[in-house]
């Protein structure tokens, strides 16, 4: 429990269904009073309140050590040489539906349920993870990382309802949360510093220079760990045609601009290969970010080929692989 209303209404979905639900709560993050998000005082008095309500047990796990060395320290080793590395996937993967699964488990539970916005549906004996109900807040994207192991551990209640309906059933409960916005931050980068400040504390942050595709220099940016492939705004070119950043090169301080149409690429290398069953090739569907559209595009192993050039995937970002069909998750990686 979050602190949030999906994560409030799956615990009383869960009851509604004749489920014995004890509320767990995980402390990730002690940012001080700016902490935003899920990791806040704040959010967790909120997941206590709504488990009073429900009248179940609400516990609160500590496992800002695991959050840690798992997602904070990769993030920002990732930003020191160029990469632009999603923390909410690593979360899932090391700390949600690893973490607190096997401290579940070992706590006698028969799985673990959260409020994301996905479905987890019998296929033969196995497990198929499927986009949510409510394709404007489906969370399928995020998932990727989870194979059998933890499908078969992992329900989804909220998976099935739009966020209206949610929102809606909250109401008729009573829920405190049922009318709270939703959480849009990085829960470890605080709204007054950002990332900047995060980094700048564990990181020397080192000026560079901004080039052309043909080598020109068009101008210089106070820190390259902060550029991300894609951008437009502050890289430091006087006003004119619009460029963006092709490549980000930390190790000789530089950045590469170009055009919109320099940015267009018609495949992404992918590693650290994740499969929700088992490995796929063949035509897929490709979504890069969590919010963009599915692409349709071929995976031969090791590289998505586009079937339209798209922009370019910065390093870092995971691209998840669709079933061209079905449209459910296959697996995915991390552009290389």
């Amino acid at each position: 429990m979050s602190g949030g209303v999906d994560s409030s209404m799956a615990a009383a979905l869960l009851l509604e269904q004749g489920h014995d639900v004890v509320g767990a709560t995980m402390r990730l993050w002690d940012g001080g009073p700016d902490t935003p998000g899920c990791c806040s005082v704040s959010e967790i008095e909120d997941a206590r309140r709504v488990a009073q309500q429900l009248g179940i047990d609400h516990w609160v796990f500590n496992f800002m050590d695991d959050f840690e060395q798992r997602v904070v320290g990769p993030y920002v080793a990732g930003h020191a040489t160029g990469e632009t590395p999603n923390p909410c996937i690593e979360c899932n993967r090391h700390v949600k539906f690893a973490r607190f699964l096997r401290r579940a488990v070992q706590l006698g539970f028969d799985g673990i349920a959260t409020g994301h916005h996905a479905r987890v549906e019998p296929a033969g004996g196995r497990h198929r993870l499927r986009r949510g109900a409510d394709s404007a807040k489906d969370q399928s994207y995020v998932l990727y990382v989870l194979g059998q192991h933890e499908l078969a551990r992992c329900q989804f209640p909220v998976g099935a309802l739009t966020k209206a309906e949610v929102r809606r059933r909250a109401t008729a409960l009573g829920l405190r949360t049922a009318d709270k916005p939703d959480s849009q931050e990085v829960c470890f980068v605080t709204a007054g510093g950002g990332r900047e400040a995060l980094l700048r504390e564990r990181i020397p942050l080192r000026a560079g220079r901004v080039v052309d595709s043909a080598g020109a220099l068009m101008g210089d940016v106070d820190a390259v760990e902060l550029v991300t492939v894609g951008q437009r705004r502050g890289l430091g070119v006087a006003s004119g045609a619009r460029r963006y950043a092709l490549a980000v090169d930390v190790a000789s301080a530089t950045v590469t601009i170009g055009r919109a149409d320099e940015l267009l690429v018609d495949e992404v290398a992918l590693r650290d290969l994740t499969w929700v069953d088992a490995p796929v090739t063949g035509p897929v569907l490709a979504q890069c970010s969590a919010h963009a559209p599915a692409e349709r595009a071929t995976f031969d192993g090791a590289v998505v080929h586009f079937a339209i050039p798209r922009r370019r995937v910065a390093r870092g970002q995971s691209v998840v692989l669709y079933d061209e069909i079905d449209d459910y998750v296959l697996g995915g990686g991390i552009a290389a």
